[in-house]
């Protein structure tokens, strides 16, 4: 991502920060995201660069003043305002605020780390059930059965807003249900101020072992980390960790593949 971008998406970030938003807030934006996606029209109108900020407010306030609260048309006109590179670039952008509202109505409520495992947990689930992982991410089968599907996976395990999330993974834009779960919990790691190190392991890691790591991964990063850690037979032994691009490699399996890369 380019550094414009990033800046543009800062500010975004900033202006839902500063909002007191309500329980409704992140359905609400959702709300907005759908209507843009159903209508291309209405997203070049709102993207348009060469619209003065005043008419993109009075345009905003037309289309969903009467539909969302004054918080969510605030996020939407301060989003149709800043230059995005493309209509879809904006709509992501909204998107990204609908579910950071989420996330920052279950850390208003000491919830995060609980949401942010239970997203984790739940795409373990479908990424080891191929058909599980068929019949979540079949986009030819209808949303709301689909949704059912959830329901039934998650009911009674896990809190309102992670089921919530997780069914907006389902419809999630140009991405897989697995690609739009990592990004929620990316977010809800930046929220709280840690990074997510993505470990892999032969075993299961004891108290012990884990505690260990998240200190010298923590130390590694220069701030918090949150440790997301799964187990992989194949990996014959040590550990394989991901902090963002970044891959340390300690398995038995990698010094493998090293090895053979060099005699190939």
């Amino acid at each position: 991502m380019s550094a414009s971008a990033q800046a543009r998406l800062g500010e975004l970030d900033r202006e839902l920060d500063q909002v007191q938003g309500g329980a409704n807030l992140p359905q609400e934006l959702f709300a907005v995201v759908d209507a843009l996606d159903s209508s291309a029209g209405l997203r070049r109108a709102l993207a348009d660069q060469a619209a003065p900020a005043e008419v993109k407010q009075g345009l905003v306030n037309r289309l969903f003043g009467a539909r969302v609260s004054d918080q969510a048309t605030r996020v939407v006109t301060k989003a149709a305002q800043l230059h995005w590179t493309s209509p879809v670039e904006m709509t992501d952008a909204i998107e990204r605020q609908a579910v950071r509202a989420e996330l920052r109505l279950a850390q208003a409520g000491g919830g995060l780390e609980a949401v942010n495992d239970e997203l984790f947990r739940f795409g373990r689930i479908v990424a080891g059930d191929r058909k599980l992982r068929d019949a979540i991410e079949n986009r030819n089968a209808p949303l709301e059965v689909r949704e059912r599907l959830v329901d039934q996976l998650l009911a009674d395990k896990t809190g309102p807003a992670t089921i919530r999330l997780a069914k907006r993974a389902l419809a999630a834009r140009g991405r897989t249900v697995a690609n739009a779960l990592d990004s929620y919990e990316l977010l809800g790691a930046e929220l709280a101020n840690r990074t997510i190190a993505k470990v892999t392991a032969a075993r299961q890691l004891d108290a012990d072992q884990t505690n260990r790591l998240q200190v010298a991964l923590t130390r590694l990063a220069g701030r918090a980390v949150e440790l997301q850690v799964s187990v992989d037979p194949e990996v014959l032994g040590g550990l394989r960790v991901q902090i963002g691009d970044d891959v340390i490699e300690g398995t038995v399996a990698g010094r493998l593949e090293d090895a053979r890369r060099q005699i190939a």
